[in-house]
């Protein structure tokens, strides 16, 4: 009966894609059912036109048989390749998802047992002392910022990251960020800049989300500047969009690196040299977002003259 089971369960081609959260046409059963297909009416074809040609029916029969057979054996050592690669790929998945959340409680409670002690409520503390708590809460609040990436990055993969449209204004979510960033950009000498079109209409997408990458553009722009730069924030209407860029005067992207800037963990050369902070997630995190918006995201950049980023996302 399990066994049964099993074999029901191994040809049902939807819930083995969903298992391992691919497509239809990434999904290594649905793909070796059409190689199978492949293979069957190549084999008739191949008979068809062998009968034509050779007078005897046996040999254009075994030849079929063994062209078929080596043909099936090759479909389904390619099949269980992608098969092994789709499971590793959702086990690892599913690892980064049990360590992040594992992570994140003590995290937490470091990072509140800190500012408790730095407040002096449990005594007083020396100044050097002080010193040495700043740079373990800064580094906890780095690792904390990791960890809700690799989180972010996981529910992405697993198509679990919730996702809930409504109108929103985007000039006063942008309002909202550039104030919350005031502090980073007062403290490395860069200026941002707003410049929106009047009546503006509101986009339809998941505030929450939105904001998340205009976080990581704004991040980015602010920390790759040099001192005294300036940062420009664009907002306009664009057909049915509303369209977001953001100007840097900053480091700028290698030519050969820019068609790596979206992927996971990729942080380019020059970049590593100028800011050695960062996990290489942002970008891709804010990729994955639009998409999931239905909206486009893309930059121009030119080495130690700067970028430009942008994306843009539905009105309706």
């Amino acid at each position: 009966m399990n066994l049964f089971r099993k074999i029901i369960s191994e040809l049902n081609i939807f819930a083995q894609c969903k298992k391992y959260n691919l497509s239809l046409w990434q999904c290594p059963q649905f793909l070796f059912l059409v190689m199978g297909t492949i293979i069957i009416v190549s084999s008739l074809f191949a008979y068809a036109l062998g009968t034509h040609y050779i007078e005897n029916p046996l040999i254009v029969a075994f030849t079929i048989q063994i062209l078929a057979g080596i043909l099936l054996i090759i479909a389904v050592i390619i099949t269980r390749s992608f098969e092994r690669l789709a499971e590793a790929s959702r086990l690892k998945s599913e690892f980064i998802s049990i360590v992040s959340h594992q992570l994140r409680s003590p995290l937490s409670n470091l990072k509140w047992t800190i500012e408790l002690i730095m407040s002096g409520k449990l005594g007083k503390i020396e100044e050097k002392q002080t010193e040495y708590f700043k740079i373990i809460k800064e580094n906890s609040s780095r690792m904390h910022e990791l960890i809700s990436d690799l989180l972010t990055v996981s529910r992405i993969e697993s198509a679990k990251l919730p996702f809930k449209k409504q109108e929103f204004s985007m000039e006063e979510l942008t309002k909202t960020l550039i104030n919350e960033y005031k502090t980073l950009a007062s403290a490395t000498n860069v200026k941002v800049i707003l410049v929106n079109d009047k009546n503006l209409p509101k986009a339809f997408s998941d505030p929450s989300r939105i904001k998340l990458v205009m976080e990581n553009l704004l991040d980015n722009a602010i920390r790759y500047t040099k001192e005294k730069g300036k940062v420009e924030i664009n907002l306009s209407q664009k057909n049915n969009n509303i369209l977001f860029s953001i100007k840097d005067n900053g480091v700028g992207v290698p030519e050969k690196d820019q068609k790596y800037i979206f992927q996971k963990f990729f942080r380019s050369e020059n970049i590593l040299r100028h800011q050695t902070k960062g996990s290489g997630l942002g970008l891709y995190i804010s990729r994955e977002i639009v998409k999931r918006a239905k909206g486009k995201i893309g930059f121009d950049s030119k080495e130690g003259k700067g970028s430009t980023f942008w994306f843009a996302i539905p009105i309706k």
